[in-house]
């Protein structure tokens, strides 16, 4: 089974943490997303920048581009695109935006404001941050994560353990999605 590097999402937490001090984001916790790793293992973490660890770890859908929608045909390489149209995730760092109603799992989304060039056209998209019925909570692998439209999808569970801690944050949450 893939694990993750604790290392890499260690740097990846120390560069996060220096953004959020220039950019005045939280700096209690950020969110980065691997998807170096497979989307049968939990790849979604929440990293306490005071513990200096992952708190919490979720398993997460991406984009599934050129194939059907809610199967997991990308599991292993997933292609990310910034096109409209593409059905592809996009890399890069986001500013997790304002709350709101979604169709889907426990009705709750978050915008997500792409910054830079590999994801500024987000929500243009309409990529969004919310839960699926169809995302499980437990590893799968070697099965994939559902894939959807380019969004970054959660079990009904996870989504209930973060939102609290989104809709307490005074200031504006990264999310940062890498490979």
């Amino acid at each position: 089974t893939p694990k993750v590097s604790f290392e890499k999402t260690r740097a990846k937490a120390v560069e996060a943490l220096s953004f959020c001090n220039k950019k005045a984001f939280n700096t209690n916790f950020c969110i980065l997303i691997d998807m170096s790793l497979h989307s049968g293992v939990k790849r979604f973490f929440v990293w306490d920048f005071q513990k200096d660890t992952i708190v919490e770890s979720f398993l997460v859908g991406h984009g599934c581009g050129d194939n059907p929608w809610a199967y997991d045909l990308s599991k292993e390489k997933p292609t990310f695109s910034n096109t409209d149209g593409s059905h592809c995730s996009s890399l890069g760092k986001y500013k997790l935006g304002e709350r709101g109603y979604s169709n889907w799992g426990v009705h709750v989304k978050y915008l997500m404001h792409g910054l830079e060039a590999t994801n500024s056209n987000a929500l243009a998209r309409t990529i969004v941050f919310y839960s699926w019925e169809d995302v499980t909570d437990e590893e799968i692998y070697p099965k994939g994560t559902v894939e959807g439209w380019g969004c970054p999808t959660i079990s009904n569970n996870s989504m209930n353990k973060i939102d609290p801690q989104l809709k307490a944050s005074e200031k504006p949450v990264l999310m940062w999605i890498y490979k």
